[in-house]
């Protein structure tokens, strides 16, 4: 427990440190954020710096890595820098065009499912296919059906978690919830207690990083860290088997997944809108509800969902 804690404290502060050293320099190299102009009540928040994500992305790697070095511990961190990168190119390609565009979509699928397959083959070669069934006492080994099913997995969770990076605050908030839920489910379980590190280090990281993201945003995070952040909660919770706590656990990011699919498909069938705007937390913004309350129910949804998980375990 000390050290987990310790992991923390020492993501929380490296990351509080540096972020007053780099949102100047990202103002410096004009790495500001595009707005969509359709996005009308976002307007003012034109030009403020994203790529936050190099910040504690990599801070909450290293932090993991100098606390273990298990195998399960280095492809976690492995894959959360690989997904940065892609989210890096994302980001840069938006700001060199000065518009909201950068990769195409195609391409960053492509670079998506190509890091998803590498790490799902991983676990299959080295076992990590086991599944627990949440709210039972089940569990089933997938064998060789969890390559595709990581890299649905994968697919899924790194582009809902981009999805509901559209408000200060709310992506991060998510992800912390989420993290700090599943490392004290990892720490019950024990099995895979050393991920409960990479876990926590992201919890110190993103705890520092919501001080200058919330209320009016000084920086985000930009595809550079909410891919990073999908990536990492794909891993930890595929490689431990709770890849179907993320439906409970990630329903803040099931929700704007699931609110687009909607959208898209049923104004392609009756060209008519089921929400004003997706994904959903846009539509509640819409509808006249600030950011802050929209991030702070988000967050209680997620608290809630993380206790009656960890409370089904330990009942």
């Amino acid at each position: 427990m000390n050290r987990l804690l310790f992991v923390i404290f020492i993501a929380f502060f490296a990351s509080l440190l540096l972020y007053p050293l780099v949102i100047p320099l990202l103002r410096k190299v004009k790495a500001g954020q595009n707005i969509l102009s359709y996005v009308e009540m976002h307007a003012q928040k034109q030009g403020t710096p994203t790529m936050g994500g190099v910040v504690f992305v990599p801070i909450a790697a290293v932090a993991a890595i100098c606390f273990s070095q298990e195998r399960p511990v280095l492809v976690a961190c492995v894959s959360a820098l690989a997904f940065l990168f892609v989210g890096f190119l994302d980001d840069f390609f938006k700001i060199r065009g000065g518009k909201n565009q950068g990769l195409r979509a195609w391409q960053k699928m492509l670079f998506l499912l190509a890091v998803g397959a590498a790490a799902s083959v991983y676990a299959y070669r080295f076992g990590f296919t086991e599944v627990y069934v949440p709210f039972t006492y089940l569990s089933f080994d997938l064998g060789a059906w969890f390559i595709p099913f990581g890299i649905f997995v994968y697919a899924a969770t790194v582009n809902c978690v981009n999805l509901t990076d559209g408000a200060d605050g709310l992506a991060a908030a998510c992800s912390l919830v989420y993290l700090a839920f599943l490392g004290i489910i990892l720490m019950i379980q024990a099995e895979m207690a050393s991920l409960s590190v990479v876990a926590f280090a992201f919890v110190g990281a993103l705890a520092a990083f919501l001080l200058f993201n919330t209320g009016k945003a000084s920086v985000f995070m930009g595809d550079t860290g909410s891919l990073a952040l999908g990536g990492v909660i794909a891993t930890l919770s595929l490689v431990s088997g709770n890849a179907f706590y993320i439906v409970i656990l990630g329903i803040p990011f099931l929700l704007s997944g699931i609110s687009v699919i909607l959208q898209v498909a049923v104004f392609k069938l009756t060209h008519k809108r089921i929400f004003r705007m997706s994904p959903l937390h846009h539509h509640f913004q819409m509808k006249g509800y600030s950011e802050q309350k929209i991030v702070y129910a988000y967050s209680l949804l997620s608290v809630g969902m993380g206790l009656v998980a960890v409370c089904s375990l330990i009942v």
